[in-house]
């Protein structure tokens, strides 16, 4: 496993329950981290099959841009937008810190942070996987599986199966 960081990305944006604060913004850092197998990206020198930083980056970026009241949301956002585009996260870790919040006095910043761990076991063979267990879970995506099929497996194993097992049941 691996541990893929970003640190210290800065952002100019809207955030904030108070009227100024959404009109005259603030600035904002953002701490992003992952852990993730790059074994097999390593061992071919492949960024498609490891987590790409850039895209961490656009994804805050992107996500950074949209105005909310709690610093809270924007973390939620910026957490399915990664287990949305990356599908072996095995765990996250995001801190979006607010430069001078204005709380009526000298404050350096406020921070919220946020993390989880989607290390899973497979339920069918006991393979060590990622789980994100909700609708972005890369086996929800699993069209190579018959619906019927995918149900069975559902309600034998009650929860996501590895990659491995997934293909045993597609045939």
């Amino acid at each position: 496993m691996s541990v893929i960081a970003l640190e210290g990305m800065r952002f100019f944006a809207y955030h904030g329950v108070y009227e100024e604060e959404q009109i005259l913004g603030g600035e904002y850092i953002v701490n992003v981290s992952v852990t993730v197998d790059t074994d097999d990206a390593a061992e071919e020198d492949d960024i498609h099959q490891t987590v790409n930083y850039e895209t961490i980056y656009a994804i805050c970026a992107m996500e950074m841009k949209k105005p909310s009241d709690l610093i809270e949301t924007v973390i939620e956002r910026i957490v399915l937008r990664m287990k949305a585009t990356f599908s072996s996260l095995e765990e996250i870790s995001v801190k979006v810190e607010k430069l001078n919040p204005p709380l009526g006095g000298r404050v350096a910043k406020a921070s919220v942070e946020t993390a989880y761990d989607f290390s899973s076991e497979c339920s069918r063979c006991g393979r060590g996987m990622a789980c994100y267990g909700d609708e972005t879970c890369w086996c929800n995506d699993a069209r190579t599986i018959h619906p019927r099929t995918a149900e069975m497996v559902k309600s034998q194993h009650g929860s996501c199966v590895c990659n491995s097992c997934l293909n045993f049941f597609a045939g």
